[in-house]
């Protein structure tokens, strides 16, 4: 036997509320990578807003702009 749990109009606004915190905090994490080497946060953030796991792999592979070559 299969339990089907029924969630309100406000558990559905209050979850997804949630979500949506949570998805824009984790997508600070690469912007903030990214600052740390000189790069733009804005951009970063945006690009991990929508591809999270390509925009943390491409902010931890990127060339460091703070130290010399």
């Amino acid at each position: 036997m299969v339990t089907v749990y029924a969630l309100s109009a406000l558990g559905w606004t209050a979850s997804a509320f949630v979500f949506l915190v949570i998805w824009v905090l984790i997508a600070f994490w690469p912007a903030r990578v990214a600052r740390r080497k000189g790069h733009s946060f804005v951009l970063y953030f945006i690009f991990s807003l929508i591809f999270f796991p390509l925009a943390l792999l491409t902010a931890y592979l990127v060339r460091d702009r703070t130290t010399p070559a």
